[in-house]
């Protein structure tokens, strides 16, 4: 992880050039949803060859395309009427600049339920019991991570929740009063999974990510999700921001609800890259996802999550999220945790990182392309107002229903 200040002309066009939001190899089934205002309303995508096409009338919604059995070869099947280019759509996509009466892209699920695994990763797994010891004082954050670093020792990126070796730091930690309900979710048999946001509520490439105005902590989380069917199959995967209030959180671990859940607080896309022939589980298993912050005060951070040192397997955590236990008859999203655990000051030494309004957030896998957003208090991000009730109305009246 690095981070740097420079001077760089910061202009206006922020959400970068539309090839960057793709995969770099180019192909790949790649699907997602454009708010079409001629239908008053989303229309799930096809991207191909640059253009995007509606997959309506045969699917209403992203989640209908997910349940089929080979989501890929359906989405191919039922290209329908062309509504743009890629570049043209994903340039009308960004906050400030957007022309209301030409398409832009949503994020790329819909009815799918928005859950996430926290601490799959055994350094997040430190950073999360340092925020819980410090209590939300990033001082006192500093002193702590160096100390419980120490005394962990040893390669923690073997380690494997409920495992011996892992039952032993467990009880090692607890008799020198090191333990936490956070190494319990990290190295215990039981993975940490909430709710990150309500079906429709997570924002897409190009819109403002919020921040709650109560935080003076808090940072970007870059991860990988998972696109889930309701019958526990995995189909294909996403990027996404599952931003944090760190000094909440640190004040307590039933405050994550108001940490992690509020307005424009969850970012997905740009686009779902569906499993294929050149596209499968092994290879999310080995990705990395790489961020970039930049500053309107010059500031750049730079770091990476390496998808194979995750702690726990993706197919574990599906399990854990669905099965006999718990349904979600619309198919789920899951973000799969990272390995980022901002410690580099921005400003008063000890302070760690915390995020600025106005900061660009850019999230990368050349798998899948690039998130891109801009950070905003959540208070003064757009309200979410288009709810389940409006998108089943706004079907209806297309005769999608």
């Amino acid at each position: 992880m690095t981070a740097h200040t420079n001077e760089s002309d910061r202009t206006a066009d922020w959400i970068g050039a539309a090839s960057a939001s793709l995969p770099l190899a180019g192909g790949g089934t790649l699907v997602g949803r454009v708010f079409e205002p001629a239908a008053s309303g989303p229309t799930p995508v096809l991207v191909e060859d640059g253009e995007i096409y509606a997959l309506t009338p045969r699917f209403a919604t992203v989640s209908e395309l997910t349940e089929q059995p080979d989501p890929a070869a359906a989405a191919r099947e039922a290209k329908g009427a062309h509504l743009g280019s890629f570049a043209a759509i994903h340039e009308n996509s960004q906050h400030g600049r957007r022309d209301p009466a030409t398409p832009w892209l949503l994020a790329p699920h819909d009815l799918h339920a928005v859950k996430a695994a926290g601490v799959t990763f055994a350094v997040s797994m430190v950073e999360r019991v340092i925020e819980e010891r410090a209590g939300g004082d990033q001082q006192k954050a500093a002193a702590l991570r160096e100390q419980i670093t120490e005394q962990i020792g040893g390669d923690l990126r073997s380690l494997r929740p409920g495992s011996v070796r892992a039952a032993e730091l467990k009880s090692y930690l607890v008799e020198r009063g090191m333990w936490s309900q956070y190494l319990e979710v990290g190295i215990g048999p039981d993975a940490e999974i909430f709710s990150k946001a309500l079906p429709l509520a997570s924002v897409g490439v190009g819109a403002e990510i919020g921040v709650l105005a109560a935080s003076s902590w808090n940072n970007p989380e870059p991860e990988a999700v998972l696109v889930v069917s309701s019958d526990g199959r995995i189909v294909g995967a996403t990027l996404g921001n599952d931003v944090n209030l760190r000094d909440i959180e640190g004040r307590s671990a039933l405050l994550l609800p108001k940490a992690k859940d509020n307005n424009a607080s969850s970012a997905t896309g740009p686009l779902i890259r569906l499993f294929d022939s050149g596209f499968s589980l092994d290879d999310v298993r080995s990705m990395e996802v790489r961020l970039t912050v930049r500053g309107e005060d010059g500031y750049v951070l730079e770091a990476a999550s390496d998808m194979s040192q995750i702690s726990r397997d993706p197919e574990s955590l599906v399990a854990q999220l669905i099965g006999p236990h718990h349904q979600y008859p619309d198919g789920a999203l899951l973000f799969l945790g990272t390995l980022f655990a901002p410690v580099d000051d921005r400003g008063e030494a000890g302070k760690g990182f915390t995020h600025h309004v106005g900061d660009i957030v850019e999230i990368h896998s050349p798998l899948i392309g690039t998130l891109v957003n801009r950070v905003q208090l959540s208070e003064e991000c757009t309200p979410w107002t288009f709810g389940l009730t409006d998108l089943m109305r706004n079907l209806a009246s297309r005769g999608l229903l």
